[in-house]
């Protein structure tokens, strides 16, 4: 089956546990697909990622943070996403446009137009089939992000250092874009147990992906 979905989120909403989860469902289904991630996904694209997300790269500007995450993309969709879809391969990608447009676009308070205009650029164009939009309160969100980071290596928590404020205004990002394209973009409730967001992820890909044969 080829299609392209992503999973967003602001920091702790559990879009990384639900899209594993998901991939773990699939693969019970003997339904062959590929799971990747943003920033990253490449040798290039980790090597980028590294540099992103480790906290003491704070001093990165938001222009240069911008193009490193397009630069990741780029390879990204060239070297995996592109070719899985053309094999007619069902993706399931951790975080993609939509993220830039909303943690670089409305977090980091960058222009628009200039983000479409690089999101325009020929293979950067492709979207989504569909988006799965885990919505959690920034607050909670962060208090859970900030205590999963105290479990694990610090090198990817640059973003996590943010104040709630930042969150506040990315996950108003994501919600304004939920609102322009409804379509494509659907709301998950990311609240309560891993288990029960897991099941309102299968209600709503049996819904649009009914061949898939998934059921909560």
């Amino acid at each position: 089956m080829r299609a392209f979905i992503t999973f967003e989120g602001i920091e702790g909403s559990g879009k990384t546990t639900q899209i594993q989860l998901l991939s773990e469902k699939l693969e019970q289904h003997g339904i062959e697909h590929v799971l990747t991630r943003e920033p990253g996904g490449t040798e290039v694209g980790n090597q980028i990622r590294s540099i992103l997300l480790n906290p003491a790269n704070r001093d990165l500007t938001p222009l240069a943070e911008l193009l490193l995450y397009q630069a990741a993309r780029a390879q990204h969709l060239a070297r995996v996403i592109v070719p899985a879809l053309t094999e007619e391969k069902l993706v399931l990608c951790d975080r993609y446009k939509d993220a830039t447009r909303a943690y670089q676009g409305r977090g980091r308070k960058l222009p628009g137009d200039l983000l479409e205009r690089l999101n325009s650029l020929d293979l950067l164009a492709l979207e989504p089939d569909l988006t799965l939009l885990f919505d959690l309160d920034p607050a909670a969100a962060l208090a859970r992000a900030r205590h999963r980071e105290q479990d694990r290596h610090r090198a990817e928590g640059r973003f996590e250092l943010e104040d709630l404020e930042f969150h506040r205004r990315v996950r108003e990002g994501y919600m304004e874009l939920a609102g322009l394209f409804p379509r494509r973009i659907r709301i998950v409730e990311a609240s309560g147990r891993a288990d029960e967001v897991h099941s309102r992820v299968l209600s709503l890909l049996a819904s649009v992906f009914p061949s898939l044969g998934l059921r909560p």
